[in-house]
């Protein structure tokens, strides 16, 4: 691909100039966090909603959600969901960063691109920075243009497919191309008379000889955020730009996001019930995804938080009882404390921190441990390691969670295909194939077909 690109002068990045096909994507947590991680967002991952309500979901608090669900198949009518093409663009959307999607299956990319880039204090890496900065005024088409177009997104997002979705894509486009070259062909060789008759009679053949079970499910993801006191429904299918779902009321909080999952929710809901309708009923075709603080960062925070505390009580305890303390505290709880604040990653020691109001929050504690008082002293002890061991426990859950997601991602990218062929060339080779295909089974006892004929026959003996 070099002889495709060009080198800016700028930090000698290549541009490409023709590209290639997305693939395809599991609509998975896991998968997404990983892209998430790929593209250079840091601070976020993406968790699986089982539930809208708001014992599910507010405590998450999350800067967006993504919808993917079952839209219509090639040969059936448009969604209606996108079906509002024709309205006007809504004025009060100048500002909200929505790129329409351009090209095929990339709309996993294109929903989390369109949350990330507008929320607030996200860290991002420089790449993907000054991406964001230079489309920043670019429009809708444009945007979903320069997505099409950037290498290091597509390379992010073909990562994370199956091996058979990455040939699957590239048979595809080449297919694509193929009928076009086929058809400017026969448009300049055939008489547009004779043209319009037989390409009609041909089009209509096809819709016949095309069956249900011939159709192929096409998922597609939309987003929602919170922005600028609203909420907005981003799909990249729709011409006309963001849809305002509804004004957030009481938008405070120390997130700024408080109260707007009260507004999605009924939308949601409506959306969920159009596809359980007809046909679906008694299946679920799509799930719902949320972008939240990552996990693993607030709950290693709230253990180190807890070492910090520890700290300051001991020393505090070591002043008031300078002969010994241990004997006014749990002995279970002194002798498991050296444990209770490891992991399977850090130690007892202080570990790192990501919150970024991390030490004020540590300062505050420090000084309402320096006006406590002495008889308080052994009882906010205990409670300090009993609440490491809850957040002990939930680091634990973040470290397996991690683990089995990176296993999860090297069984899918991994291509079995060669394996396979192999397998299958040495079953022929040693004459065991057929005897498979054809329902039987060689007994172990037999030699093989390839075998036998090498060697001669040995005369029974009676």
């Amino acid at each position: 691909m070099e002889g495709n690109c060009l080198r800016d002068g700028s930090d000698g990045d290549p541009l490409d100039l023709i590209g290639a096909p997305f693939a395809v994507i599991e609509s998975d947590p896991g998968v997404f966090t990983m892209l998430m991680r790929k593209l250079g967002v840091h601070g976020l991952e993406v968790m699986e909603l089982y539930d809208i309500e708001p014992w599910a979901v507010d405590h998450l608090d999350p800067h967006g959600l993504i919808f993917c669900y079952l839209c219509a198949d090639e040969n059936g009518t448009e969604d209606e969901d996108v079906q509002d093409d024709c309205d006007a663009p809504d004025p009060d959307a100048q500002d909200i960063w929505f790129a329409n999607q351009l090209s095929d299956d990339a709309c996993a990319s294109q929903a989390m691109l369109n949350i990330i880039f507008n929320c607030r204090g996200v860290q991002l890496d420089p790449s993907l920075h000054r991406f964001h900065m230079d489309t920043e005024k670019m429009s809708w088409v444009m945007k979903g243009l320069a997505i099409t177009n950037c290498q290091f997104i597509r390379e992010a997002q073909n990562s994370l497919a199956r091996p058979a979705d990455l040939r699957a894509a590239n048979h595809s486009i080449a297919t694509k191309i193929s009928k076009e070259m086929k058809h400017k062909n026969a448009s300049t060789a055939t008489p547009a008379s004779k043209k319009r008759k037989s390409t009609t009679k041909t089009n209509r053949g096809k819709k016949q000889q095309k069956t249900k079970e011939d159709q192929q499910d096409t998922f597609h993801f939309i987003a929602y955020v919170p922005c600028d006191g609203k909420v907005w429904e981003l799909d990249g299918l729709r011409i006309s730009g963001p849809l305002e779902v509804g004004e957030i009321s009481d938008a405070g909080g120390p997130s700024g996001r408080q109260g707007w999952m009260d507004v999605v929710r009924p939308a949601l809901k409506l959306k969920m019930q159009r596809h359980l309708s007809g046909e679906a009923r008694e299946q679920i075709r799509y799930n719902l995804l949320a972008i939240v603080d990552d996990q693993y960062m607030k709950f290693s925070d709230a253990l180190e938080m807890q070492k910090r505390e520890r700290s300051a009580l001991e020393r505090r305890l070591d002043k008031e009882y300078p002969n010994s303390w241990s004997d006014k505290v749990n002995e279970n709880l002194l002798v498991n404390a050296s444990q209770v604040f490891s992991t399977s990653v850090h130690s007892s020691d202080l570990g790192p921190t990501y919150a970024q109001d991390f030490g004020s929050r540590k300062m505050v504690k420090d000084m309402s441990i320096l006006d406590m008082p002495v008889r308080s002293l052994p009882s906010a002890w205990e409670a300090c390691v009993q609440a490491a061991m809850a957040a002990k426990v939930s680091v634990e859950d973040e470290i397996t969670k991690s683990k089995n997601m990176n296993a999860d991602f090297i069984r899918r990218t991994f291509d079995y295909e060669p394996f396979i062929q192999t397998f299958v060339t040495c079953l022929q080779e040693e004459g065991l194939l057929q005897p498979i295909l054809s329902g039987q089974q060689p007994s172990n006892n037999e030699p093989s077909t390839a075998k036998a004929k090498s060697k001669p026959k040995k005369r029974s003996r009676r």
